[in-house]
């Protein structure tokens, strides 16, 4: 009788655990599916954009996986990737821009553009603030960065933007004397240029004028000092 109901009880455990690793084998079984689903969904993103583009999303999702790192952004000069704007006319612009950036940030976003519309005396509708910041917006995120502010500027003077732009109308409403064609009407956006590295050879000029002169005093004081010495060791002798 003990036998028996041992032999039964041996039965019950084969049988409970050949189902835990059926269920087990089941589990695995949804956990690949669902990693080929993944895969598959992934392979159809990637087939319904271009190459360019599919490669961006494609790191964007590792990104957001912790698949990979974001990279190192490099140091962005404006006055050495802008030269056609002075010195005095990127200090105007980045003034504008921190006036805005009311979040602090280093950027302007949505809300922050429609204030600055709004204060120029150029309202822009929901979906037009959107299309503006879509325009020079690099870097898909939804906002501005002071280097996609500075591309308004830099687009206007090349004429690219349309006549009914928001940003041609930033442009021309702001109160920063870019001198560039189709802000302040220029005939020749090169000649504009022309005359904007004309300006900073005439800045580099007096810059170093006034290296010059320091020179030159400092070269008189050494001269009067030695003259002093010699007119006291005369005395002293």
């Amino acid at each position: 009788m003990a036998s028996q109901e041992l032999a039964q009880k041996l039965q019950r455990r084969l049988q409970l655990e050949e189902s835990g690793e059926a269920a087990e084998g089941e589990a695995e079984a949804v956990k690949g599916a669902a990693a080929a689903g993944d895969v598959e969904e992934r392979s159809c993103l990637t087939a319904s954009a271009d190459a360019e583009l599919s490669a961006k999303l494609c790191r964007r999702q590792d990104i957001n996986e912790g698949a990979a790192q974001p990279r190192r952004a490099a140091v962005f000069n404006p006055y050495t990737e802008f030269k056609e704007f002075s010195r005095r006319q990127i200090k105007d612009m980045e003034r504008m821009f921190r006036l805005y950036d009311s979040g602090r940030d280093g950027y302007i976003d949505l809300m922050e553009l429609k204030l600055m519309m709004e204060k120029l005396g150029a309202p822009q509708t929901h979906l037009g603030l959107k299309n503006m910041i879509k325009e020079v917006d690099e870097d898909f995120d939804g906002k501005l960065s002071f280097r996609e502010f500075l591309l308004i500027f830099h687009k206007a003077a090349a004429g690219e933007l349309e006549e009914d732009s928001g940003l041609l109308t930033l442009a021309k409403l702001s109160e920063i004397d870019v001198s560039i064609e189709g802000v302040k009407g220029a005939k020749n956006f090169f000649e504009a240029k022309a005359q904007a590295l004309s300006s900073a050879s005439k800045f580099e000029a007096e810059i170093k004028a006034e290296q010059d002169e320091r020179k030159r005093e400092e070269e008189e004081r050494k001269h009067r000092r030695a003259a002093f010495r010699e007119l006291k060791s005369a005395f002293t002798q």
